[in-house]
């Protein structure tokens, strides 16, 4: 039995072609096009998404068009270059302030003055820290017999002292500012904690007074021996200072007593300092010691931050 089509086997591979051609319009007419790029979650979006429908409200139905700052649109990129940079810069600089803050000075004996200290909190700028001194051990007899020679017949040896401090505000129109600092020397076996009440009395013109209170208590251990035992002595101590300060030239004048309760006397002490030019101060001052000497000192220093 013989079977025959209209159409023919030839015409076969022309009728596939027409439908699949057909069927990719119609697909493509029902699709939501998407970028080319986007993710299947973020084509499932777009399909799902509604269309426009005029009924929706106007999103700048209550807002007046003609007072828009349009100048916001022009910003220029090295601004924000800039911007960017300044905060990347600040956020470093805070990192940094976080850590231990480390220096170091050589003495004139061979030893080295390392200070290290560390902010625990912004919160009445709470802070704590080490002094030491550090001797470097000689390693020959040449350098043994140096080191004797520069301290007078003695090798130098490492000692530190731990400290911690903190500023807090004051009370009210009373004083300004209460500064309390604790420090331990347990080579030396003494601790000492004091505290300093400031405040700052305004002046007319270019001057400005700062009067200061100060107490601390001294605690001085002895290391027992045998047959002795070991024994604790304490001692107190205050001083009260004024100091005016003449902004314009940089000059300032100070004035001070202090009683220990050891000496049982005033001893007071006078004082003057003036600022050069970049961080260069030099300064001087005359007091008294307890066996009723005179004590004078005259000093220049150099600070310089970066």
């Amino acid at each position: 039995m013989h079977l025959t089509t209209g159409f023919g086997w030839a015409r076969l591979p022309m009728l596939a072609a027409a439908f699949i051609f057909g069927s990719v319009l119609t697909v493509s007419a029902q699709t939501v096009p998407t970028m080319p790029n986007a993710s299947a979650e973020e084509a499932d979006e777009a399909e799902e998404a509604p269309a426009a429908n005029i009924n929706d409200p106007d999103v700048l139905k209550d807002i007046d068009v003609d007072k828009l700052d349009w100048a916001q649109l022009g910003t220029d990129a090295s601004t924000l270059r800039d911007e960017i940079a300044a905060k990347k810069r600040a956020a470093r600089q805070a990192a940094g302030n976080d850590g231990l803050n480390w220096s170091s000075n050589a003495n004139a004996n061979g030893s080295s003055a390392v200070n290290v200290k560390q902010s625990i909190t912004p919160f009445w700028d709470a802070r704590i820290g080490a002094d030491m001194t550090v001797a470097r051990e000689p390693t020959t007899m040449s350098e043994l017999l140096a080191q004797k020679a520069a301290n007078g017949g003695s090798v130098p040896t490492s000692s530190g002292s731990a400290w911690a401090a903190a500023t807090a505000p004051g009370a009210g129109a009373i004083w300004d500012k209460t500064a309390v600092e604790a420090r331990v020397d347990p080579g030396a076996e003494n601790s000492k904690l004091g505290a300093s009440l400031t405040k700052a009395v305004p002046l007319s013109g270019d001057y400005a007074l700062t009067l200061q209170n100060g107490y601390s208590v001294n605690q001085q251990g002895t290391t027992p021996i045998p047959g002795i035992a070991g024994h604790i002595t304490r001692s107190y101590e205050t001083d009260q200072s004024a100091k005016v300060t003449i902004t314009d030239t940089g000059t300032s004048f100070t004035a001070g007593q202090t009683m220990s309760s050891s000496d049982d006397k005033w001893l007071r002490k006078f004082g003057a300092e003036q600022k050069l030019y970049d961080g260069v101060t030099i300064s001087g001052s005359v007091g008294e010691t307890a066996q009723g000497a005179t004590s004078k000192s005259l000093t220049a220093g150099f600070k310089k931050s970066w």
